[in-house]
């Protein structure tokens, strides 16, 4: 499966957007859509988060910054 492109997944958002504002989101396809972009972003960061730890020594500042990243993509996503 491919990715989407910038001006695909732009389009995309906007009508799941527009399902949930206009209440036809039957089948919360807009809803899901919405949430997982969201939650995507968070666990980007993490992942940046976690390869600037890595490879600038384990700094005490990135080791936070990591940990506070985390906790926001938990906070985000009780079941994780």
């Amino acid at each position: 499966m491919g990715k989407p492109t910038a001006e695909q997944l732009e389009q995309a958002l906007a009508q799941a957007a527009w399902l949930r504002e206009n209440d036809v989101d039957e089948h919360f396809v807009g809803k899901s859509l919405l949430n997982h972009n969201y939650r995507l972003h968070l666990l980007e960061d993490v992942l940046v988060k976690a390869k600037h730890y890595l490879h600038s020594g384990q700094s005490a500042q990135g080791h936070r910054e990591l940990i506070q990243a985390i906790e926001k993509a938990e906070a985000a996503d009780p079941d994780m």
